[in-house]
């Protein structure tokens, strides 16, 4: 996922239209004394790019993709209704958006009561090894949607913590890309395995302290639900 701005007509393909011939989102008719069988969860998959999910909406703002929802996520309001999706994933999208606290709210308005918000962006220690990344997180970042944080920092809508977790080597799954391969391989997965597992220990102290020893970490990753189900 990238920036990128569309032509108007392109923009805003709606959840009703992208999701009428999905299955899995569709809850059948039942016949007359049948017992109805729940629908499906609802899925987004914010920012796909070539990573598109079965089960999931699919959205992103580049058509060679071909997602589901074409959409430039730098435009609020997204083109879906109040608390529609029980589970929303936002991986490595929010940091190429202009405002990451207005795409969380926006995240938060169409995330059922209940639901989670599963997010990957990059640790501040290597947030900028992209060329357009626009924001670095941290530890801090769940603290803004707490409505016990300060007042001049808490956002005005509330999403409860439920794991946070730093990750050291984020994109093994590219290095095939780059030549890697074999035994080099193994040997970055087993140390990705243990220094995060060192830093998972206490995240608040690894990310405070000593990050940057290792070169930064590519990944930090949060889990939320929604209050009020």
């Amino acid at each position: 996922m990238r920036r990128g701005a569309f032509p108007a007509a392109r923009v805003g393909i709606g959840y009703d239209a992208a999701v009428s011939a999905k299955a899995s989102l569709v809850q059948p008719a039942a016949a007359a004394g049948a017992v109805a069988t729940p629908a499906e969860p609802k899925k987004l998959n914010l920012g796909c790019g070539e990573s598109k999910k079965p089960g999931y909406v699919n959205v992103d703002w580049q058509p060679a993709v071909e997602p589901d929802v074409l959409h430039d996520l730098n435009r609020l309001p997204y083109p879906f209704a109040d608390d529609t999706f029980d589970v929303i994933e936002a991986f490595h999208v929010i940091e190429h958006l202009d405002r990451p606290f207005a795409v969380m709210k926006e995240l938060h308005r169409i995330l059922k009561p209940g639901g989670k918000l599963q997010v990957k962006v990059p640790h501040f220690s290597r947030g900028f090894t992209h060329a357009e990344h626009a924001h670095g997180f941290d530890v801090t970042f769940p603290l803004y949607f707490n409505r016990n944080f300060t007042r001049s920092g808490y956002m005005g809508f509330e999403l409860t913590l439920d794991r946070m977790e730093l990750h050291y080597i984020a994109f093994i799954h590219l290095l095939k890309h780059v030549g890697y391969g074999g035994a080099r391989l193994r040997l970055v997965r087993a140390l990705d395995a243990v220094v995060s597992f060192a830093a998972n220990l206490n995240p608040y102290l690894a990310s405070r302290l000593w990050c940057f020893w290792l070169g930064g970490f590519d990944e930090i990753e949060f889990r939320f639900t929604k209050p009020g189900a």
